[in-house]
């Protein structure tokens, strides 16, 4: 039997770096189309910053998937974008192609009848507003964390010119012991089970030789 209904349901899902997570973005656009009774078809899911272009952010591979009639479904506006110009190009190419549009968070569902009207220009340049204000609030609140880290004394990460604890700590005088009488590192590295490299690190490091 042929297909009754022509069109096709996308999600979109973007995250912009590995400490998120794009398969709570699915979840949440699989709980909203199975309580809306809405077969999704298919995902596009991609780990990029916001910052780079539409090509690499699969933006363009969307669009062309999607035709007059079809369904794009993201878990917030954000996702389609950085700035407001991003979002408003985007809704605004969804809206001239006749596409329907739901961003779950901000509750827009836009009906894909091709017209734009005030209020929805409003609505999606509001909300893109805010999420651009509270992207900066984090990042501004980032900053000033680091910098009361530094103030206090408390260095982020290891501190410049610092030795990292390894294996190999305190087998420092039988390394010496080792050179002194000419045996090879790499009999050496066997013999404190660890890599040829890895000994010539702590050597130069700790100022073995």
């Amino acid at each position: 039997m042929p297909n009754i209904n022509k069109y096709k349901t996308i999600g979109y899902c973007r995250v912009s770096t590995s400490m998120q997570d794009a398969n709570n973005q699915e979840l949440e656009i699989s709980r909203y189309a199975r309580n809306h009774n809405i077969k999704v078809d298919d995902y596009i899911s991609i780990e990029v910053s916001s910052r780079k272009d539409t090509k690499a952010r699969l933006i363009d591979e969307l669009m062309e998937k999607l035709e007059e009639g079809d369904t794009l479904i993201v878990s917030e506006l954000s996702r389609l974008g950085r700035s407001v110009g991003q979002v408003t190009t985007m809704v605004d190419e969804l809206i001239s192609n006749k596409i329907k549009f739901i961003a779950i968070k901000e509750n827009i569902c836009l009906n894909g009848n091709g017209k734009k009207d005030i209020q929805t220009t409003a609505m999606v340049g509001m909300f893109s507003l805010l999420a651009e204000i509270e992207r900066q609030l984090i990042s501004e609140r980032t900053k000033a964390g680091m910098e009361m880290a530094r103030a206090k004394g408390r260095l982020i990460g290891r501190p410049k010119g610092s030795k990292g604890k390894t294996k190999l700590d305190g087998e420092e005088e039988l390394i010496k012991s080792e050179l002194k009488y000419g045996v090879a590192k790499s009999a050496i590295a066997r013999k404190l089970k660890v890599s040829r490299g890895s000994l010539v690190n702590f050597i130069n490091s700790r100022g073995l030789c």
